[in-house]
């Protein structure tokens, strides 16, 4: 079975020892979702509340007013005014979007702020939030192209700029995004391999955006960015992994070290004829790489007595030409 397949299975995915359900799994951080639909009603209540008490209040006033008292005919009829006016009035925040059918067809999308509506024959069906979402997605041991399980967690960030499709194309549109992201992610994993996963990550959100893009664009739904979390390997993968690397920068070091030795021998032989016969200057070289040997550490070098004596005749002969000059 291919991964998208198992994409699409869902529901009777295989459960783990701890209950947890695997292979299959989008998981919506709450406080992330849908945060318009937990903003405060209570203006739009009381703008509510005062537009019934003055609607009942001008109904009983014209009452009283053409028979000379309040009857109960004009109770009736101002509190039924007073709550039809009331159940048309509406209000949307500044980031709805309200979706109005007229006796069932759609009529028009309303908002943001205070709207009205036919009693009986219209309803505001639904409220879309317009702004940015983020949902947090994941694909749990799926398989790479080389057969390797890999757990991907990402985010997804996106948001409903067409109201209107969003609500007549799709039954549940937050579900269809999700749903979508997760097996688009899971079908780009099972394409690459392992190690391609890991390595791409940038690219893979490319993809990912791209395909989610052309698939949710007819809900009305414009995808922003998907961004890859995290990316867990299985442990042993990550040691061979580990290892392959270490080899590879080992490989680089005695690389570039033969090269350094390689350089260093040129040099040499271009240097050959100028030692050559010269015994001054070789000694002088032997000092230097002696300091140089010594520079770093706090060792101790013994000299044998005869090759200390070497020492001595060369800078006694230097102190003679420094003398000389003088």
């Amino acid at each position: 079975m291919s991964i998208f397949g198992r994409a699409q299975e869902g529901a009777s995915a295989p459960v783990r020892p701890d209950g947890r359900a695997r292979g299959f799994r989008v998981r919506p951080d709450a406080g992330t979702e849908v945060v318009g639909e937990r903003a405060s009603t209570i203006g739009a209540a009381v703008f509510t509340a005062v537009l019934f008490a003055v609607v009942l209040a001008a109904g009983l006033g014209i009452g009283f007013a053409v028979q000379g008292k309040v009857t109960l005919a004009a109770i009736v009829i101002s509190v039924i005014a007073a709550a039809q006016l009331a159940s048309s009035c509406h209000i949307a925040q500044q980031w709805e979007r309200v979706v109005v059918l007229r006796l069932g067809k759609l009529d028009r999308v309303s908002g943001p702020g205070l709207f009205w509506t036919w009693p009986v024959i219209e309803s505001n069906t639904m409220r879309v939030d317009t702004r940015m979402r983020a949902t947090t997605f994941g694909a749990e041991e799926t398989l790479t192209a080389d057969l390797v399980p890999l757990d991907v967690n990402a985010v997804l960030f996106w948001h409903v700029w067409d109201a209107k499709a969003a609500c007549t194309e799709v039954g549940d549109f937050t579900a269809a995004v999700e749903l979508s992201a997760q097996t688009a992610l899971r079908d780009a994993i099972g394409r690459a391999g392992a190690a391609e996963v890991a390595i791409r990550r940038n690219q893979l959100d490319r993809e990912l955006k791209k395909v989610l893009e052309e698939k949710v664009a007819p809900w009305g739904v414009a995808i922003l960015s998907v961004e890859v979390r995290d990316i867990l390997l299985p442990r042993d993968l990550q040691e061979a992994m580990s290892l392959e690397a270490q080899a590879e920068q080992r490989k680089k070091a005695r690389i570039i070290l033969i090269e350094a030795e390689r350089d260093v021998f040129e040099m040499l032989n271009e240097m050959e004829d100028l030692y050559e016969g010269n015994e001054p200057a070789l000694r002088l070289r032997t000092m230097h790489l002696l300091n140089e040997s010594l520079r770093e550490g706090k060792g101790t070098v013994v000299i044998p007595s005869a090759f200390a004596e070497g020492f001595t005749d060369t800078a006694d002969m230097l102190k003679g030409e420094f003398f000389k000059g003088l």
